[in-house]
């Protein structure tokens, strides 16, 4: 399977990280070897959408134009239901969008509960670049979208529906961990000048509540970059990942020494060790580079993958996980 698919029962006590400022890493560009460069890596197997942005890079585009159209690529599939068009519905069946990029001057571009509009990693990028907002909702991204041309579509395809209508003979919220019915596509790439940006997209949680939006369409959650320092994505179920700011809090780890590998740890270690986790009903993964071009994945449960293209090289990685 390509993504898979989440569960709640239960939530967990949110949890405040401060890690003060005076710790911060110096870091010397100087002795960043771009001969590394570029590199692409992305949640999951999803090899096409690596593939898209590698060859961007490789021919010298920018980060930000390699995540975008990489995350492009999934949300066209209409077999992968997690992203995009063909992304499973809401409980009344309407396919709703979340997405967020940033670049590495850390500006930022945010879009949630947008309908009938596929690419929705794109318009979240043209708020950011044409508008003084980072985020905009519902109705109103949907309008903006229509003045920038993009063209109503019906996302909700008849192997979606069907599956809907299949979940309604019970309507029971019952999905199962690493099942295919939910997750993120998560992006992070370095190009050739060492610049670092970032993108996340997803159709949100499968047969949510209608108007709920989870962790990926937001800063610091489902998403942080700092070009001094690297950046994160995150994937699972995003009520839990919001609680401990869970991008923003890998690369500040990140910041203070730790590997892109031991960082994505230390964030799963917050979630799961809180007094009241109930950690073995959910899946919460994420990935992680830092500027050097090192990289590191982590989730709560086995199952979790993650596709990295570098050095010619476009290759899928298990990751290792806390427990279950």
């Amino acid at each position: 399977m390509k993504r898979r698919g989440f569960i709640k029962k239960s939530s967990l006590l949110g949890i405040s990280v401060g890690i003060p400022s005076s710790f911060a890493l110096n870091l010397n560009e100087s002795k960043i070897n771009l001969k590394k460069f570029p590199i692409v890596i992305a949640t999951w197997e999803v090899k096409n959408a690596t593939n898209k942005a590698w060859n961007l890079l490789k021919n010298g585009s920018s980060s930000l134009d390699a995540v975008e159209q990489g995350c492009m690529i999934e949300e066209a599939d209409v077999n992968n239901q997690s992203v995009g068009i063909g992304g499973l519905p809401d409980r009344d069946g309407n396919v709703t969008l979340d997405a967020c990029i940033m670049n590495s001057n850390g500006d930022c571009g945010s879009v949630v509960y947008l309908k009938n509009i596929t690419h929705a990693i794109s318009v979240a990028r043209k708020i950011m670049e044409e508008t003084p907002h980072v985020m905009l909702a519902g109705v109103g991204a949907e309008e903006f979208a229509y003045s920038l041309g993009y063209k109503k579509e019906v996302l909700l395809t008849d192997k979606s529906r069907s599956d809907w209508l299949d979940w309604k003979k019970n309507s029971e919220y019952k999905p199962i961990i690493n099942i295919e019915n939910h997750d993120t596509i998560g992006m992070l790439a370095i190009d050739k000048n060492g610049n670092i940006s970032g993108g996340c997209t997803t159709s949100g949680l499968a047969y949510k509540m209608s108007g709920r939006v989870g962790d990926s369409p937001i800063i610091g959650s489902g998403l942080f970059i700092d070009n001094e320092v690297g950046g994160a994505v995150a994937t699972g179920l995003g009520e839990e990942v919001v609680k401990t700011v869970g991008s923003f809090l890998v690369v500040e780890l990140m910041r203070n020494g730790y590997s892109p590998q031991k960082a994505c740890e230390e964030a799963i270690k917050r979630i799961v060790s809180k007094k009241n986790s109930n950690f073995k009903n959910f899946q919460v993964g994420y990935i992680a580079i830092n500027k050097s071009g090192e990289t590191g994945s982590y989730s709560i449960h086995d199952g979790f993958s993650m596709t990295k293209f570098e050095n010619n090289l476009n290759k899928i990685y298990k990751s290792n996980y806390y427990s279950n």
